[in-house]
């Protein structure tokens, strides 16, 4: 898949999940790309009537990995025929987003603390949890110019993944920002900051977030550190 899909795949699972109604906007971005309730049932393994019942409402809510997998079954159905995502105009910021990738083995929550000689201010009883990608993030451009939108894709596909904010000041803005978002990471690295505000680590806690600050100097290293897995 190219860039300009994976992007606006992502772009499109965050309009799904943060949307008010999933059904309906799944519906709508289906209708959008002209793919039929049966093609796109087909392709999911489901019966029509299961999709109809998810669009329409008439099921619970589908969770996130059921949109990922409807939204990149739209995506893989519109590569092999239509080609209506390639016209469509999808503004991306990348400005926030130092760097972003996927492990490809998972590493210890534990792994990630010693990579970047961090400390473990909340969540230590979690560091058995499983780390699956990263996401570093300018903070500051990252509460100024990403929308909701745009902060739903700094999760790429899994959100089992640690997100390091840079130029942080005391630590409350990453972690509220994180705290409105539908989708959580499981573990949030502070880069920057002497001292965290304490609302943060109490909301991380409520959260089950792990919460931690690395001693790493400059961003290079910290990404660098990330990458080496």
């Amino acid at each position: 898949m190219s860039l300009q899909y994976d992007e606006i795949l992502k772009r499109i699972v965050g309009d799904v999940v943060l949307s008010d109604n999933v059904g309906l906007a799944l519906r709508s971005w289906r209708e959008k790309l002209n793919v039929k309730q049966v093609e796109l049932a087909k392709h999911l393994g489901i019966s029509p009537a299961v999709l109809s019942d998810y669009e329409s409402g008439r099921r619970s809510s589908p969770g996130t990995t059921f949109v990922k997998k409807y939204v990149k079954s739209l995506v893989d159905i519109d590569q092999k025929g239509n080609k209506i995502l390639g016209k469509l105009d999808v503004p991306l910021s990348e400005t926030a987003i130092l760097a972003i990738g996927e492990y490809k083995q998972s590493i210890g929550a534990k792994q990630i603390v010693q990579a970047l000689d961090a400390e473990v201010l909340s969540g230590e009883e979690l560091l058995n949890q499983q780390i699956h990608g990263y996401t570093v993030l300018d903070s500051i451009k990252t509460i100024l110019t990403m929308s909701g939108l745009d902060f739903i894709k700094i999760f790429g596909f899994n959100s089992e993944r640690v997100l390091v904010f840079t130029k942080v000041g005391l630590g409350r803005s990453p972690i509220v920002a994180v705290r409105v978002s539908q989708v959580k990471p499981r573990m949030v690295v502070l880069h920057g900051p002497k001292q965290v505000d304490p609302l943060a680590v109490e909301i991380s806690k409520k959260d089950n977030i792990i919460l931690c600050i690395t001693r790493l100097q400059s961003e290079n290293q910290v990404i660098a550190n990330l990458q080496r897995f």
